[in-house]
């Protein structure tokens, strides 16, 4: 049930998205592509910032440097040699041409950036776990919510193309409580803390893109979330 009430969210942001964007001009849609760009980064940062700050003393301590590090740097080459972006970039020029949309220059880029950005992070994962296992799917309804609104700016912003991230949202969240039973024991605290921490900096990529133009490929780093969760398992803490 979560993962049908997230994707209808998505879908019902597209909508509103589609409609709103044609009420502003190119220069308007700009501003709401940086604000959105902005916006995605501070949450982003917040996400980071919890799971690598801790309290000691009455100071302010960081932590998890090096699993940053290290997960980055070995997921996104595991990426890059598989070919993910590339993946992601075939099918959104697949959906492009299937829904009619060839001339849209935006369509991919749209989707991709919004597919990354709803399906990375902890409320993905741990929600649809909750919904297998216990049918309490109310972390992926209040994900719904945050969704319709970061979908409908983004649609409005950036095309029509970010509206079709329900596809990925349903395969992706819909697998996971599929399977829910079989994850459960492989989340544990440490686990969710490491994904969440990992999940956090790539949105922080996902936001560089739509604030400065980049064009980081963000979905190579994908497997750096699995190994942040695998980590959680070694015999030492990061």
């Amino acid at each position: 049930m979560g993962s049908l009430i997230n994707t209808i969210s998505i879908i019902a942001g597209g909508l509103i998205g589609m409609v709103v964007g044609r009420a502003f001009s190119e220069d308007q849609q700009e501003a709401l592509t940086k604000a959105c760009g902005i916006s995605v980064l501070f949450i982003a940062i917040a996400g980071a910032m919890e799971g690598m700050l801790r309290v000691e003393g009455g100071q302010i301590a960081s932590g998890k440097s090096m699993l940053v590090v290290l997960c980055l740097a070995i997921g996104t080459l595991i990426g890059e040699l598989i070919g993910i972006e590339k993946g992601f970039v075939t099918f959104g020029e697949w959906l492009k041409i299937r829904t009619g949309n060839s001339g849209d220059a935006q369509f991919v880029n749209a989707f991709v950036t919004a597919s990354l950005t709803v399906c990375i992070g902890a409320m993905a994962i741990v929600g649809s776990i909750q919904d297998g296992v216990t049918g309490d799917y109310s972390t992926l309804a209040v994900k719904s919510v945050l969704d319709l609104i970061i979908v409908a700016v983004m649609t409005s912003s950036l095309g029509k193309g970010a509206a079709f991230s329900a596809i990925p949202i349903l395969l992706f969240e819909g697998s996971i409580t599929l399977l829910a039973k079989l994850i459960a024991p492989l989340m544990t605290e440490a686990a969710i803390v490491y994904l969440s921490l990992i999940g956090s900096v790539l949105i922080f990529c996902v936001g560089l893109n739509l604030v400065f133009d980049r064009k980081l490929r963000v979905a190579n780093m994908l497997p750096a979330v699995f190994l942040a969760a695998a980590a959680a398992y070694l015999p030492w803490q990061f």
